[in-house]
């Protein structure tokens, strides 16, 4: 029988599909004899009704007339092989998926014969079966809509009692391999947005609500292991350990992407599940009381990853409940989050408590340790009660309120807590959810916000508006505007059971203000940190004082003024250091690069770069035996710094930034005579090229072991450019010689010997500073360059003095250059450090002052 399957007929015919079709239905069992027809006859079948679901309704007619999905049914029960299975469901995925008719997706989902199929019990531990069972879910789910959703559910006095489709796909939800999670997620967003009212409150009702629980504890257990790979990465940049972050910090935020997703399906309730949810389970005792400046004993994940986890829920998940309650929560003390003792946190479980949960959690209703979290959300209003030992404790003002922690990372903290704390506070300040006196409380509203928001007071006739919009700088901000911080705060009281008593709740936001530029401005004065970070804060200040000032004291003011002259001195030594040469192209590029980056509408950074540890130079390391590679990036840092710390002078004076530094433009000729006289210009000397040696001096260097070379020595600088030449003296031609080697002038530390006066040392750095690659936290990638050393040996003591003479004479004359160009810069007219802001004036600044 089986060998008349293969005789020659029309394949894509109607003789085909039932000849295939009446030779399935004779198959008594499937076993290792005929499971390669049968296969084969799948196949075909499907390729036939997708052929003639375009092309010849009949094949579609013939197929619902002879019930060929019960057929399939059938095999599948009778089937004792693997691959037959396989093959069943590669087939019904294909059909499903493309099929155009209506007609023929309504016949494939109006019987049983699917929801059959998806509750059949295969054997999952074949992974290639799982595989192929999930796309046969997911097929089924791009088909849905209002119409064919209801052929899949199962209904009882007109509520939906099952969803096969749906129960069966999220018990994979958390399957260990991430094809089939994101597959399960791909199907439900597609069940989401549907919109089926029964359908949605099947899902939102117990126990099928607990799948939205499950959700959060596994995006808590992904926190936890994040922090792990983070601690364990901790003071290592290798590629492996940044490449292992950066793929879970990939699932952190896809799992976020999804909660938003289903939460803008509209579903009612779920948003409030997966609210309350993220909440009580990861931000209440997870994130908060790991912002302690000290240590809590019970803290599960560190203050780095724990900032960066709220930036990325505040930016991703746009709910308003969740940004405004969590901006509330700033105000109380961390006291009031941190667990008491032995206490453990709902969906946290040690290491050895890492066995595979048997029974789900009800949601709804869900009760941990007595000492623990409890949470009880009734259907008709939700309402979460934390009892016994966490989270029920009034707390007095005199405890840090998280608000003071953040500031205390910018003002004390090391580079990775300025940078989260900096992150937190402009991802607030960007969060849209927000309203604006929730950031007026906090002390970071735009003054262009609140110029706005004053001007309609205004305009509508409200008076406070009006008297504080035209009244002097000093007033502008009595108002206290605290009526979202109130509602919040009773929220947290009522729903959370959490009570804050902060005295901070009841000032004005004038002073939380004042506490914000003070952070910033102490942040400004830290030599410990990276230019890279003091650029953030130089953005969030720009957000809060776009136009003067004002809201500086003199006190501001004066440290603005010590450390930019500080920076002011450092950067005019770098014109005699190593790289002065570099120094006016590095100034040029990093003062385009920070005003761009300080004007922008949003910050630079992605806040993953919390995970990956900044590297961090003082600009005021120094050592004698540095290399030029270590001084070339100190010069760097040291130049970020002066750059952000002029502009922001410059814009907290009411100036305009300047789109280049104000600085000399060079020279139109080289007035320096020895290059006249030996011929090289601004390009500089070229190998092979000829020049005028009647300058150099004689002198001999072995670049091999054994071969010793003689050469014209030269050194010339021409503008701020400036080389070490050793010629080849042509012999037919007198006082001229051929370019052999160049090397940078800058940063030769030229030595005589201190037993042979003949010989010259000198250090030859790079031609260039190749520090353009960054990656994630910001570190320099450098290339393998070290320095190279030579040693000169010249005729007499007089020649290697004559040498030594020159190179520090073409040094001075590099520097004078630098320094002359930099002028307008660094120096006002009468020689002093420039300060662009005065003080005069600060003394009639009685708001900033009283404070």
């Amino acid at each position: 029988m089986w060998f008349s399957f293969w005789r020659s007929r029309d394949r894509f015919s109607l003789d085909e599909l039932r000849y295939l079709t009446d030779q399935l239905m004779k198959v008594p069992i499937v076993n290792e004899v005929n499971k390669d027809f049968v296969i084969e006859a799948l196949r075909s079948i499907a390729e036939l009704i997708t052929y003639g679901d375009q092309h010849d309704a009949s094949f579609f007619e013939f197929f619902m007339e002879k019930q060929v999905m019960g057929e399939f049914v059938r095999i599948l029960k009778i089937s004792r092989t693997v691959i037959v299975s396989l093959q069943l469901l590669q087939t019904m995925s294909i059909m499903i998926q493309n099929l155009k008719s209506e007609h023929s997706i309504y016949y494939m989902f109006s019987n049983e014969h699917i929801n059959e199929l998806i509750t059949y019990s295969f054997d999952f531990r074949n992974e290639e079966l799982l595989s192929y069972y999930i796309s046969f879910l997911r097929a089924i789910s791009g088909k849905l809509n209002k119409d064919t959703i209801s052929l899949l559910v199962q209904t009882q006095n007109d509520e939906v009692v099952g969803f096969p489709l749906y129960v069966e796909a999220i018990k994979f939800a958390f399957h260990e391999e991430g094809m089939v999670r994101t597959a399960v997620r791909a199907l439900t967003l597609n069940v989401y947005h549907v919109g089926d009212e029964c359908v949605n409150k099947y899902i939102a009702s117990v126990p099928h609500a607990d799948y939205f629980s499950e959700l959060v504890k596994f995006f808590c257990k992904q926190c936890t292991t994040l922090n792990e790979l983070v601690s364990s990465a901790s003071g290592s940049q290798g590629h492996e350990s940044i490449s292992t972050i950066l793929s879970a910090v990939d699932e952190i935020e896809d799992n976020l992407y999804y909660f938003s997703d289903v939460i803008s399906a509209g579903i009612p309730d779920v948003g409030r599940l997966i609210t309350d949810n993220i909440l009580v389970l990861l931000i209440f005792p997870l994130l908060l009381p790991s912002l302690a400046m000290e240590v809590v004993d019970g803290t599960k994940i560190g203050a780095a990853t724990s900032l960066y986890l709220l930036c990325c829920i505040l930016r991703i998940v746009k709910i308003k409940d969740m940004a405004n309650t969590v901006a509330a929560t700033l105000f109380c003390p961390i006291d009031a989050f941190v667990p008491s003792s032995g206490a453990k946190v709902n969906g946290y479980k040690s290491d050895h408590e890492k066995s595979e949960e048997t029974n789900s959690t009800n949601l709804i209703n869900s009760e941990v340790d007595s000492r623990s979290l409890k949470i009880s959300i009734p259907s008709s209003s939700s309402q979460i009660q934390l009892e016994d030992g966490f989270l029920r404790h009034n707390f007095k003002g005199s405890h840090l309120a998280l608000r003071d922690a953040l500031l205390s990372y910018v003002t004390r903290g090391d580079d990775v807590q300025v940078v989260g704390s900096l992150s937190v506070l402009a991802t607030l300040l960007q969060t849209k959810e927000l309203d604006e006196s929730m950031l007026d409380a906090l002390g970071i509203l735009p003054q262009r916000k609140k110029h706005k928001k004053l001007l309609l007071q205004a305009l509508v006739g409200e008076g406070s508006g009006e008297e504080q919009l035209f009244s002097s700088g000093s007033n502008i901000l009595r108002d206290g505007g605290g009526s979202e911080l109130d509602i919040y705060l009773q929220k947290l009281k009522d729903h959370y059971g959490v009570s804050c008593s902060c005295a901070e709740v009841g000032e004005s936001p004038r002073v939380h203000r004042f506490q914000v530029l003070n952070a910033l401005v102490n942040l400004f004065c830290r030599s410990n940190i990276s230019a890279e970070t003091l650029w953030d804060g130089g953005w969030l200040l720009r957000q809060l004082l776009p136009y003067s000032e004002a809201e500086f004291n003199s006190h501001h003011l004066k440290l603005l003024e010590d450390s930019y002259k500080n920076c002011n001195n450092l950067l005019i030594e770098e014109a005699q250091g190593t790289w002065p040469d570099l120094l006016i192209t590095v100034l040029c590029d990093e003062w385009r690069k920070c005003k761009r980056a300080i004007e922008a509408s949003s910050p630079r950074k992605e806040p993953k770069c919390l995970l990956l540890p900044p590297h961090k130079l003082s600009v005021e390391d120094r050592s004698p035996g540095e290399s030029s590679l270590a001084a070339g990036e100190r010069m760097y840092e040291l130049v970020k710094v002066f750059v952000l710390l002029h502009q922001l002078q410059t814009f907290s004076a009411g100036r305009p930034l300047p789109d280049q530094p104000p600085i000399h433009p060079p020279a139109d000729l080289p007035e320096n005579p020895r290059a006249n006289t030996s011929g090289v210009d601004i390009l500089g000397p070229k190998p092979n090229t000829e020049l005028n040696i009647d300058e150099a001096v004689p002198c001999r260097i072995a670049f091999e072991r054994g071969k010793e070379r003689h050469f014209c020595f030269l050194a010339i600088a021409v503008g701020t450019a400036g080389w070490i030449i050793l010629a080849e003296e042509l012999p037919l031609k007198p006082h001229s010689g051929v370019v052999r080697v160049a090397a940078p002038l800058a940063g030769c530390k030229p030595r005589i010997d201190e037993k042979h006066s003949r010989w010259l040392h000198l250090r030859i750095r790079p031609s260039t500073l190749p520090m353009v690659d960054r990656y994630g936290g910001g570190k320099m990638k450098t290339k393998a360059l070290v320095d190279g050393r030579w040693t000169l040996a010249f005729r007499d003591e007089e020649s290697c003095k004559s040498a030594f003479s020159m190179i520090l004479e073409e040094l001075h004359s590099q520097s004078t250059e630098v320094e002359r160009r930099l002028k307008p810069l660094l120096f006002d007219d009468e020689g002093d450090p420039n300060n662009i802001i005065s003080l005069s004036n600060s003394s009639s600044r009685t708001f900033s002052n009283s404070l």
